[in-house]
């Protein structure tokens, strides 16, 4: 969520209409809805009115300025869930005055919070004997944050226990990692060491610079199953072998929190998981586990869910006991007060579609991302840098036999064998293209940014961006597929693609660049201070405090700031 500044409606009025008398200036409403007031009455936007408004007026007023807003269902730039069924939505607006911090007075959706936090566990591998324990969360945003503070502090307390100092805490991950795993660094004052991915490592955290860049104070690592930019899975249990390894030379135990904000509810029922890799709490070196109910786990914003696998793994002083309005109760969140009718939905989508239901839902949003990635490298313009249409290896191995024997399971009619996930490479239901080549080298005018403002023009909201720093001379265009795509859908997206595309084609470069410097107009421009280019300027030299990348010293941050990820 953007920052939001104040406004002072005065200065805008001056600015635009020096008498500041004239009706109608930026800062404020003018009401054409017939009401008591006349059709010309100003309604402040900045300052609250001295008298209200109709009703009426005010709803049609506010509707009116929604309608600029995108349509959900096309907005495929975003991972979080746009559609809701009759009788979730039902259960939404029955429940929507609940607050999931009074337990006590609504322990019935206590209750339900609880049956989903085990519902999750077992989903995700807890083991025979352990305790798992968990909270719902506002996204994965507060659940990822919750985890790294999990591993920090238990970090602290052993560090205290071994009489050694605990100044210099850092974490490990990927340089392709969501915007809130680096606010949990910044904010809880831990070393982010973001380690540059490359095509080599699918542009997702790579194994070889893990096992360069940690130490005895890494508080633990965060792997990502389901990157944003590409939807590949990163490799948990070759990293947890890595700190298997380091823990067997020199007795430091670094735990492993799994971001699977969108995989968690993807890759337990799909066909083809994560391959023959495990990723869950089936590894012991995996202690936390979040994942965004509001995405793939297909509740509307927005909850989130973290999972420890044992409640020894969540120290004790970091949970209160709170003795509010008569109850008693546990909490462990960075948020008291928050929405509850999101948790009862999604206990209704678990116990509603069951695990079947599910997989019927990811398998079909996997086949429409093959689809579409088929489809656009057929018309020979563009290459996918996602994979997940990329049939997998053609080796028989002990892993490949049990895919086949799932194959066979699943027959549509018993003679033929149904295509599923499990033919295909791992990931996300994301497709990230970008033109080819030789279709750069043939028109070098179209640029991929004005493919997605022009497809915008049709109610398609398609990112273009740069991938993670070191690779950021790539830019891709990324398409979520979500459970509202139907067939119809994708049929009109490849064919406005083309059509855009061809459009492009057949326009000179002067018209082009016209319409890219109208764009590139409405961008807002950031002004680099001196700190941050004086930062900037160490980190590429690699000061002594920078981490190792392939034998070479690189800054402890990615250049130039944030590299915010779209999801």
């Amino acid at each position: 969520m953007s920052l939001a500044r104040h406004v002072d409606p005065e200065n805008i009025i001056s600015h635009l209409h020096p008498d500041g008398k004239r009706q109608g200036a930026p800062g404020s409403h003018l009401t054409p809805y017939s009401t008591d007031y006349a059709s010309q009455t100003s309604i402040p936007k900045y300052r609250i009115p001295q008298e209200g408004a109709p009703a009426d007026a005010v709803y049609a007023m506010l509707k009116d300025e929604l309608d600029l807003d995108g349509r959900p269902t096309l907005n495929l730039a975003s991972f979080v869930d746009t559609y809701i069924e009759e009788n979730a939505q039902k259960l939404m607006v029955d429940n929507i005055v609940k607050n999931l911090a009074d337990n006590d007075e609504y322990p019935a959706m206590l209750s339900m919070s609880e049956r989903c936090v085990s519902i999750l566990a077992h989903l995700w591998g807890v083991q025979k004997g352990e305790k798992a324990i968990g909270s719902p969360t506002v996204g994965s945003s507060e659940a990822i944050h919750l985890g790294g503070l999990a591993m920090k502090r238990r970090w602290q307390e052993r560090r205290r226990a071994e009489g050694k100092d605990t100044l210099r805490p850092n974490i490990i991950m990927g340089a392709n990692a969501q915007v809130a795993l680096e606010k949990f660094a910044r904010y809880f004052e831990v070393e982010a060491r973001i380690l540059p991915v490359s095509a080599k490592s699918n542009f997702c955290l790579d194994p070889d610079l893990v096992s360069e860049n940690i130490d005895e104070n890494t508080i633990g690592v965060f792997v990502i199953l389901g990157s944003t930019y590409t939807g590949h899975y990163e490799s948990v249990e070759v990293v947890s072998k890595i700190l298997d390894e380091f823990e067997e030379r020199t007795g430091v135990d670094i735990p492993i929190h799994v971001d699977a904000a969108s995989g968690g509810f993807v890759a337990p029922f799909t066909h083809a998981g994560t391959g023959s890799q495990k990723w869950n709490f089936e590894l012991p070196r995996v202690k936390s586990i979040n994942a965004s109910g509001h995405k793939y786990g297909l509740v509307c914003p927005g909850v989130g869910w973290i999972v420890w696998r044992d409640e020894s793994y969540l120290p004790k002083h970091l949970i209160f006991e709170l003795h509010y309005l008569g109850g008693t109760e546990e909490s462990y969140t960075l948020n008291f007060s928050r929405p509850g009718a999101q948790v009862i939905v999604q206990y209704y989508n678990l116990i509603h579609l069951g695990f079947s239901g599910y997989r019927e839902v990811m398998e079909n949003c996997l086949a429409n991302a093959r689809l579409l990635s088929k489809s656009l490298e057929a018309a020979g313009w563009y290459t996918c840098v996602s994979d997940i249409h990329r049939p997998i290896s053609t080796s028989i191995t002990a892993a490949q036999e049990v895919k086949e024997a799932v194959k066979s399971t699943v027959s549509s009619s018993g003679d033929e064998k149904r295509e599923t996930s499990a033919d295909y490479t791992p990931g996300l239901p994301v497709v990230s293209f970008r033109l080819t080549d030789s279709f750069r080298n043939e028109f070098p005018h179209v640029k991929q940014d004005i493919i997605s403002l022009l497809m915008r023009a049709r109610q398609w909201i398609i990112p273009n961006y740069a991938l993670p720093p070191k690779e950021d001379g790539t830019e891709i265009l990324r398409v979520v597929i979500r459970e509202s795509m139907s067939f119809d859908l994708l049929d009109r997206l490849v064919t406005d693609l083309v059509q855009v595309t061809e459009t492009l084609m057949g326009n000179d470069q002067a018209d082009l660049e016209i319409l890219q410097s109208q764009h590139e107009r409405r961008r807002p421009k950031v002004k680099k201070g001196a700190d941050d280019k004086k930062e900037g300027e160490e980190g590429d030299k690699g000061g002594a405090g920078g981490y190792k990348q392939a034998g070479k010293n690189v800054g402890k941050r990615m250049a130039d700031g944030i590299h915010r990820s779209v999801c």
